[in-house]
């Protein structure tokens, strides 16, 4: 994908050229939506808003990371949804079908290839990792899922989350320490990886 292209061609209004950006980011936008507001239709809202508000401003794009400023959108729309709401965010630790059923993992952990004893380990992992995620103030929250859950750098969550970079690295540094503070009650459910990871956040 040429990235630079797209999105000059957008920023000169070519509707197929934003979709074709949008269909690179639309999954990242959702689940950052969804880990902060903790609603599917919320998301999904917050996700729809973004991109519009996206398509309106692309013009206001002067390069740098596209990634990080469309976090920023979809960070503005969610943190004007818990506004309106004026609640904490949650996760919920067993989504619901369209029906109103009761599923046992969220659809972000599907895993066909995963025998039942592996699909019971990840459901006690993600519902260990929601559960100390739900108890972070929003701004903890937020850069942990844009850093550690988007993968994004320290610069792209500043640009994201409109803070400088120094605030970033604190915000991080104590997220991480609360949520290994938590999740110590639950490490027999970690991979080691994780907890190599935790111990580097020291």
């Amino acid at each position: 994908m040429d990235e630079i292209a797209l999105i000059n061609s957008a920023q000169k209004g070519d509707l197929d050229s934003f979709n074709t950006l949008i269909l690179h980011y639309q999954d990242s936008v959702f689940n950052t939506a969804l880990r902060i507001l903790g609603d599917d239709d919320q998301a999904q809202d917050a996700t729809q808003e973004a991109f519009i508000s996206a398509f309106q401003s692309i013009k206001s794009f002067r390069g740098g990371s596209f990634k990080a400023w469309l976090m920023r959108t979809v960070t503005n729309a969610c943190y004007d949804e818990l506004r309106r709401q004026k609640r904490k965010p949650t996760i919920p630790l067993e989504p619901e079908t369209n029906d109103g059923d009761e599923i046992d993992s969220p659809k972000w952990l599907a895993d066909k290839n995963m025998t039942p004893a592996q699909k019971a380990e990840a459901d006690e992992l993600e519902h260990a990792i929601q559960h100390c995620l739900d108890d972070l103030p929003n701004e903890f929250r937020t850069v942990v899922v844009l850093a550690d859950i988007q993968g994004m750098d320290y610069s792209e969550v500043a640009i994201a989350s409109k803070v400088p970079l120094g605030t970033i690295k604190s915000r991080l540094a104590r997220a991480r320490l609360r949520l290994r503070e938590c999740l110590r009650s639950f490490e027999e459910l970690l991979p080691a990886s994780f907890r190599l990871h935790t111990e580097k956040a020291k």
